[in-house]
């Protein structure tokens, strides 16, 4: 199989084509950003596991990813890339709680908040997952049904993508927070955003950032 372009030049174009930024990436993926910007500058050579979960998230096939001269989509279809001392194995998979409806007043964790237990690869730093609902945060590439896994922590950066818990139901949404008040925004331009202000900013809890996303087939 003939490598025709460089991992850097591939994932230049992907990232065009979808429409994502690098930071994007990064918080879909779980990768650092400093890692994406060495692999956008061809610093480094991607290795087996980032190929993996950025070709996941920009929907495309692997070994096109790598430079080799095969179709751009991605297909169930395995093709057999050439083994290098560069890459790495897949990484093993964990376990992880998939969360349903959370009761009120209860720990995240409380196992009566817990639907079920469901795999993570385990270089992915994530506590627990979620299972989206609806198509707010589509521009995401996040769809309905897609699961999300999130790293609990008590805030996020702006602009990140955040699970969120409004009237004990945890939903994904982009949070933004001011002096005075807190906008969760949606990834669809036909939702319009939640805005809290004074003391109705304590009605919302910010469970944890989304570091990954698994995705069905489309």
């Amino acid at each position: 199989m003939k490598r025709t372009s460089t991992f850097s030049e591939r994932l230049r174009q992907g990232l065009e084509a979808s429409g994502m930024k690098a930071s994007e990436l990064s918080s879909i993926t779980g990768i650092s950003k400093s890692s994406i910007s060495h692999y956008l500058k061809g610093d480094w050579e991607g290795k087996q596991d980032a190929v993996f979960f950025i070709s996941k998230a920009l929907n495309v096939a692997e070994a096109w990813l790598m430079g080799y001269d095969v179709p751009k989509e991605r297909t169930t279809t395995t093709i057999e890339i050439p083994v290098t001392e560069n890459i790495i194995p897949i990484p093993k998979m964990k376990k992880v709680p998939l969360l349903g409806t959370i009761a009120c007043g209860e720990p995240i964790l409380a196992e009566e908040n817990i639907e079920s237990y469901i795999d993570m690869p385990s270089n992915i730093h994530g506590t627990f997952a979620l299972k989206c609902k609806g198509d707010s945060m589509i521009n995401a590439r996040i769809f309905d049904g897609d699961i999300v896994y999130i790293r609990q922590q008590p805030n996020v950066e702006n602009g990140e993508i955040a699970a969120v818990l409004i009237d004990n139901e945890a939903t994904l949404k982009k949070v933004y927070r001011y002096p005075t008040r807190l906008e969760l925004r949606a990834e669809n331009p036909t939702f319009t955003p939640l805005e809290y202000e004074g003391e109705d900013m304590n009605k919302v809890r910010i469970l944890g950032k989304a570091v990954y996303f698994f995705s069905k087939v489309r």
